[in-house]
C-alpha cells in the first residue's frame, strides 16, 4: 500500500545523539492547543510566505499524491490544503476526510504503551508471554520467553522476517531467527501483537484504552481497522497534528498532562538499542545512522 497522506507538517525530528535527551524547543510565543471545535490560524504572512510560493508549493504537494498538508506556527494553521479524490468515499479529500497513518501509526501504539506503564498495567521489562501466554510464537519456551514487550518496541525480538508473510501475527510466522536483542529487523508481526497486550493488560479492547487514555482526550477522532494484517489507524489531517503538537509538547496537552512519565517519554525518542541509532520506540529518529544489518519489510 502506497502511502499518499504524503505531507502533514508539524513533524518532529530528534537529532540528538544516542545519550543526550530530547532538546529543548524553542517556541516563538506561547504555544497554542486547539478546542475540540475550533483551531485558530494565523496569516500566511506570519512565515514570509508569498502567495506566488504558495501557489507553486500546492502544485508540488498535488502533483505528489499529497491528500493533507499543514502547516503551524505554534499550534496556530498557517496553511491548511487538501487535495485528490478520497479512495474510501470518492469523494474529494476535504477537512473531515480520513486517510491511514500508515507507520505513523506506531507512534499512537508506543504512546498508548507508556500510558499503560506508567498506569502500572505493564511493565515494557516484562515477558510478552506475561500478556500473550504461551506458545504466542513456535519458539521453544526457553526462546519465547527471552523476548520482551521492549523487544516489541524497539524492533529486536529475534524473529524471522524472512517468511511467507512477515505481516502476519500467527504463531506459525513467528520463527525464530536470533535471541531476542541480538538483531534488528522492522518486523510488523510482533509489532501488532503488542495491541493484544494492551488489551490484555487493561482488560479492555486496544481501541477502547486507547480512545479513553489517549485520543478523547486531545480531541482527536479516528478508528483503527485492519488492513490484511496490518492495524491501521485512520483520522483526519487535523487529528495528526493533535498528535503533532502533544508530542512537540513532550506530553502534555496545554496544561493537561497526558504522560507525566517524561522518562519513557524520553526513552521512546532516542536510541532504544544499539543495533540501530534511528530508532526509539517504534519512532524513527531524524539526524541518526542506521544500524548495520538493519532489514525492513514491504509495505508500512
Amino acid at each position: 500500500m502506497k502511502t499518499l497522506f504524503t505531507a502533514l507538517l508539524l513533524i518532529f525530528m530528534f537529532a540528538c545523539k544516542s545519550d543526550d535527551a530530547v532538546p529543548e524547543t524553542t517556541l516563538d510565543g506561547s504555544l497554542y492547543f486547539p478546542s475540540s471545535t475550533a483551531w485558530e490560524t494565523q496569516d500566511k504572512s506570519t512565515l514570509g510566505i508569498t502567495d506566488k510560493e504558495l501557489i507553486d508549493l500546492k502544485s508540488f504537494l498535488e502533483t505528489n499524491d499529497t491528500r493533507a498538508f499543514l502547516i503551524l506556527k505554534d499550534g496556530k494553521i498557517v496553511v491548511e490544503e487538501y487535495f485528490g479524490k478520497d479512495i474510501l468515499n470518492g469523494s474529494y479529500f476535504q477537512q473531515e476526510s480520513l486517510w491511514y497513518w500508515a507507520s505513523a501509526g506506531k507512534s499512537l501504539t508506543a504512546f498508548t504503551v507508556g500510558l499503560a506503564q506508567e498506569q502500572g498495567l505493564l511493565n515494557i521489562n516484562d515477558k510478552t508471554s506475561d500478556y500473550l501466554g504461551e506458545n504466542w510464537t513456535t519458539l521453544t519456551k526457553e526462546k519465547e520467553d527471552l523476548i520482551t514487550v521492549k523487544h516489541q518496541l524497539s524492533m529486536t525480538a529475534g524473529l524471522d522476517i524472512d517468511v511467507a508473510d512477515s505481516h502476519c501475527f500467527e504463531p506459525s510466522c513467528l520463527q525464530y531467527k536470533a535471541d531476542a536483542g541480538q538483531r534488528w529487523d522492522y518486523h510488523n508481526g510482533p509489532y501488532t501483537l503488542l495491541h493484544d497486550v494492551l488489551a490484555s493488560a487493561s482488560g479492555k479492547n486496544f481501541e477502547t484504552y486507547f480512545e479513553e487514555n489517549l485520543r478523547d482526550k486531545i480531541g482527536m477522532n479516528g478508528v483503527w481497522r485492519f488492513v490484511d494484517n496490518d492495524h491501521v489507524y485512520f483520522s483526519d489531517a487535523r487529528s495528526f497534528a493533535r498528535f503533532g503538537l502533544l508530542v512537540l509538547n513532550k506530553g502534555d496537552w496545554g496544561e493537561e498532562v497526558i504522560m507525566a512519565d517524561k522518562t519513557f517519554f524520553n526513552e521512546m525518542v532516542n536510541t532504544s538499542q544499539n543495533l540501530n541509532e534511528a530508532y526509539g520506540y517504534l519512532w524513527w529518529l531524524n539526524g541518526k545512522e542506521n544500524g548495520y544489518g538493519a532489514r525492513f519489510t514491504n509495505g508500512f
